[in-house]
């Protein structure tokens, strides 16, 4: 980290996802996975932990893993910076106990804590970006070519790829317009920005990185390794 993100005018709230079932994982809790020494969760968590118009933090973690959470905040001095809170079975619902479990705020910063390389770079392109419609999310342009494909396996339609962004998190929001999104969008919804889109709301798109990968297989793990080792990551209290 080299820097305070701007300020968005506001207390900024953050919901860190930990609460996946990480189907793809082998029966390994992703977020608990080891990575340079600390769970996965630690590094997602590290740069809001320090960062000074952070007022509020909420890692939202499955049930059986609460208090192995709490333990793990009390380990690395967190436990009044990052409280724990029980996720629900969609990740809407996580999101929303998230929400609910924040001290008030203006803005909310949601990221998957399965994303552990989040930099205050790409969090301060989103502060800006959400400042035009009160909502913004990280993405990064497709590298290769997207077909849509029907059920039997036709190519149905082949999308321009410059028209084609992949989003990641951290996706920004004005707390209350977030919040309504929750209260008056029917149906799953895998994004949090597309439950602001089916408001009619515009939702900014700002850069993510491509750094920015989310460990959903055993092998992201191995490429987060790389990675870290190759920017000589560190900096985390043992």
């Amino acid at each position: 980290m080299t820097s305070e993100p701007a300020s968005p005018g506001g207390p900024i709230g953050v919901v860190v996802l930990g609460a996946g079932e990480g189907q793809r994982m082998k029966g390994l809790d992703k977020v608990f996975a080891s990575v340079h020494g600390h769970p996965l969760i630690v590094h997602s968590l590290r740069a809001f932990t320090s960062l000074s118009n952070v007022h509020d933090i909420v890692l939202v973690l499955m049930e059986h893993r609460l208090e192995e959470g709490r333990a793990l905040m009390a380990r690395y001095g967190w436990e009044k910076t990052v409280r724990v809170s029980q996720g629900g079975p969609r990740r809407q619902d996580s999101v929303r106990a998230g929400l609910e479990h924040l001290t008030p705020c203006t803005w909310v910063t949601v990221h998957d804590g399965a994303r552990p390389l989040i930099d205050i770079e790409t969090l301060n392109r989103g502060l800006e970006a959400a400042q035009e419609t009160g909502a913004a999310v990280a993405a990064v342009p497709v590298k290769d070519t997207v077909k849509v494909v029907s059920k039997s396996g036709l190519v149905s339609e082949t999308p321009p790829r410059e028209t084609l962004w992949q989003v990641q998190t951290p996706q920004i929001f004005r707390y209350e317009l977030i919040m309504e999104a929750h209260r008056r969008s029917k149906g799953t919804f895998t994004d949090d920005g597309a439950m602001v889109e089916s408001l009619g709301h515009p939702v900014k798109v700002f850069m993510g990185s491509y750094r920015n990968i989310k460990v959903t297989t055993p092998e992201d793990l191995l490429l987060v390794k790389a990675l870290m080792d190759g920017a000589e990551a560190g900096g985390i209290p043992p």
